[in-house]
């Protein structure tokens, strides 16, 4: 079942990123975005500040602690794939691709341009989406948790999500998003190999919860 879930997971992700990857390669990074940008509501104005905190540092952090309830294996699960997507994306931001500057730098290049208002917009470091690597790590990891594929197929479809809202929010370009999901979703499954697969899936001990040992629960 966990296979299967794993394997709905990138499926649907896949059926998403395809158009985008279309846009991106027919496309070029502003005048996607110009047509992106036009897709706005007043409703998701008000709604994307908020989805987007979703995929803040802070939601994966509490998450990793909430499964030492579960097990050492969900534990590592989440706190490999989202601490080592983390280190990917600042080394490649900050050491391969420091000049990629964010919407927000090309405005005079995008005239009427809509922006949420309240959002403070960054301007550097694009390259790629923080948000969106961190989104889809936490999500397949919790998918790999979960081991069932119509709740896989939902991370999927949530994590998309998380990654469209920093697109909407002129916080990224669209490459950005998807460099950023497919960096998330790589890490994260090299995690869920290594864990249930292989000499580590064999560890009986990684499927206790420390906390309810120690608590004598």
């Amino acid at each position: 079942m966990r296979n299967k879930a794993v394997l709905f997971f990138l499926a649907t992700a896949m059926v998403i990123a395809l158009p985008a990857l279309w846009a991106i390669a027919a496309t070029s990074h502003l005048a996607l975005h110009q047509i992106v940008n036009q897709w706005h509501t007043a409703w998701a104005d008000q709604a994307m500040p908020w989805i987007t905190e979703a995929a803040n540092g802070w939601v994966p952090v509490v998450l990793t602690i909430a499964l030492l309830w579960h097990s050492w294996r969900a534990f590592l699960m989440m706190g490999l794939s989202t601490a080592l997507g983390s280190l990917a994306v600042q080394s490649l931001k900050h050491f391969l691709f420091p000049g990629m500057d964010r919407p927000a730098a090309f405005l005079a290049e995008m005239p009427g341009l809509h922006l949420v208002p309240g959002v403070d917009l960054h301007h550097s470091f694009s390259f790629p989406s923080g948000h969106s690597t961190a989104a889809f790590g936490m999500c397949l990891a919790l998918a790999v948790i979960w081991g069932k594929r119509a709740p896989a197929v939902g991370l999927a479809l949530l994590a998309c999500i998380l990654s469209y809202s920093r697109v909407y929010l002129s916080q990224h370009f669209t490459e950005d998003a998807v460099a950023g999901a497919a960096l998330g979703t790589f890490i994260a499954w090299l995690v869920y190999r290594r864990l249930y697969h292989g000499p580590l899936s064999l560890r009986p001990g990684l499927d206790r919860s420390p906390v309810r040992r120690y608590s004598g629960e």
